[in-house]
């Protein structure tokens, strides 16, 4: 190799090491684009939302709430988030702001949190006012508390309607308890921006199931999204071994775990010998094997013109992000990019710019950007 290569691939080399944003290209059947790095060194990041002056809110799971400005990561974290249990895939979790944030400044936070009993998912919201949280208020605390530390669901979401969906996981250890609708344990649960209960919730009147709760007999939810072309409420949800499900909610709807699944446990043994039952929704996709999916968007931007409408999910496990295409409620085509980079991916949005935007699930996690090139 002559000197002169030499030396550009040493100056190549330290422009990677010193972390500039472009880390390198990748192609989809319809796009080509650039991935970009917009900053790294985030613990274990968890959830990403857009302020309306172009900053980026993202939780660590560790329990801290931290701002990008002008694609730096802000150095102090936000003040005035509340406490949260950070063992294993407890902490802070998903972020959202509210639909007339630029108006009230409300931002929504899910995060394990103590209580008598044990610990499980709790919704609060503070108003941002420059680098704090200020009136912060716990709006919901989901029910039982109980021991371990797995399984929280809590994904965000608004509706169109301005009511707040909430993913709520079924705490591993008490999986039967997700088909009885009068606790939250592997629910979703539908609130008011304030926390109070829509009063044309499936089981408002409390006789067949906690008034907060939408749908039931789900697993462990982390990845919830409003479709554009129809406001319906999609979600997805991991399995045991095999059977993760992408669904769409409907009101008082059971999703059959643990009754139905398409997977086994992790040791090998059944858990259910059905994959149907009466009155139990079937999935739209059903993953065996598992890819772990975390985050989940709907693409409606500009800058993809030929992704309108298909659905984005990261994929823990599998490392990589799925492409899904749809016609109407099905599933027509799959596809997987970015598996060559062996990356966690846990939350997917998209940006105001229209471009993609994914957080990588490590003690060094980033935020990456998918760009046209």
């Amino acid at each position: 190799m002559r000197r002169r290569d030499v030396l550009l691939v040493a100056i190549l080399v330290a422009l990677v090491w010193n972390g500039l944003p472009a880390i390198g290209a990748g192609r989809s059947e319809e796009h080509r684009f650039e991935v970009v790095r917009v900053v790294d060194g985030l613990r274990h990041p968890w959830g990403l939302t857009f302020l309306p002056n172009g900053d980026m809110l993202v939780t660590e799971r560790p329990g801290f709430l931290r701002r990008v400005r002008d694609g730096v990561l802000v150095d102090e974290p936000i003040d005035g988030v509340p406490a949260v249990n950070s063992r294993r895939q407890g902490g802070l979790l998903d972020v959202v702001l509210h639909p007339d944030f630029a108006e009230n400044r409300w931002v929504y936070l899910s995060y394990a949190g103590d209580g008598e009993g044990g610990v499980n998912t709790e919704v609060a919201r503070g108003r941002l006012a420059g680098d704090a949280l200020t009136e912060v208020e716990v709006i919901f605390r989901a029910r039982p508390k109980t021991p371990g530390s797995l399984h929280y669901g809590s994904r965000l979401v608004f509706a169109r309607d301005g009511t707040l969906f909430v993913t709520l996981g079924e705490r591993y250890t008490e999986m039967d308890e997700a088909q009885d609708p009068s606790n939250h344990l592997g629910t979703v649960v539908r609130l008011n921006p304030d926390g109070s209960i829509p009063a044309d919730n499936p089981f408002v009147d409390g006789q067949e199931g906690a008034p907060e709760v939408f749908s039931y007999g789900h697993r462990n939810g982390q990845g919830i999204d409003v479709r554009p072309s129809d406001g319906s409420i999609w979600m997805h949800e991991h399995g045991p071994k095999g059977g993760d499900e992408i669904n769409v909610l409907r009101a008082g709807a059971n999703y059959g775990w643990p009754a139905i699944t398409y997977g086994i446990d992790y040791s090998g043994a059944i858990i259910s010998e059905k994959t149907h039952a009466p009155g139990m929704e079937q999935p739209v996709l059903q993953w065996t094997p598992s890819i772990a999916p975390s985050g989940m968007a709907f693409y409606d931007g500009t800058a993809f013109p030929r992704w309108e409408g298909d659905l984005f999910v990261g994929a823990l496990a599998g490392t990589h992000l799925r492409r899904v295409v749809l016609e109407g409620d099905e599933v027509v085509h799959q596809e997987e990019l970015l598996a060559d980079r062996a990356r966690r991916i846990r939350d997917v949005r998209v940006g105001p710019d229209g471009f993609l935007y994914l957080l990588t699930d490590h003690s060094d996690g980033e935020i990456l950007r998918l760009e046209p090139r």
